[in-house]
């Protein structure tokens, strides 16, 4: 017996990427993994880079790679404000390959140059590692 749906809303600040009912919620919480079912106490999280798992009334499973943001867990559901957001088929592939090369070089050693900035090189490599991660569960 699948559990009870609850209502789960996803955006980011250039879009509404999701208002539906779902079953559960998996998300990279700052302080570790968080799973949310239907009444969940109310909470406040902060995310970080990562994956969301979204599960429907059916049992499908969305996956959405996400950078960071705020979690909130209401009597009525759940609402995401993520600073970014991409369902795995969404994911432009070559655009994520490219950014991890690019970080990679502004990382590798001997080759890092003044002016960089080497925690921002640092956060770039793991969101590209996580939007390649994240692609692979997408259905092309």
């Amino acid at each position: 017996m699948m559990p009870e749906p609850f209502r789960l809303q996803i955006g980011t600040p250039e879009e509404f990427l999701l208002d539906e009912r779902v079953t559960s919620l998996r998300a990279p919480a700052v302080e570790g993994q968080l799973g949310v079912l239907v009444r969940h106490a109310p909470m406040i999280a902060e995310l970080t880079i990562g994956e969301l798992l979204v599960t429907d009334h059916s049992g499908a499973v969305r996956h959405i790679a996400t950078t960071g943001g705020v979690l909130r867990v209401e009597r009525d559901g759940v609402v995401v404000l993520a600073d970014a957001a991409e369902e795995a088929d969404k994911i432009d592939i070559a655009r994520a390959q490219a950014a991890l090369e690019r970080a990679q070089a502004r990382l590798r050693p001997g080759r890092r140059t003044e002016g960089i900035d080497l925690i921002r090189a640092e956060m770039a490599l793991v969101r590209a590692l996580n939007r390649l991660r994240v692609a692979q569960h997408a259905e092309r």
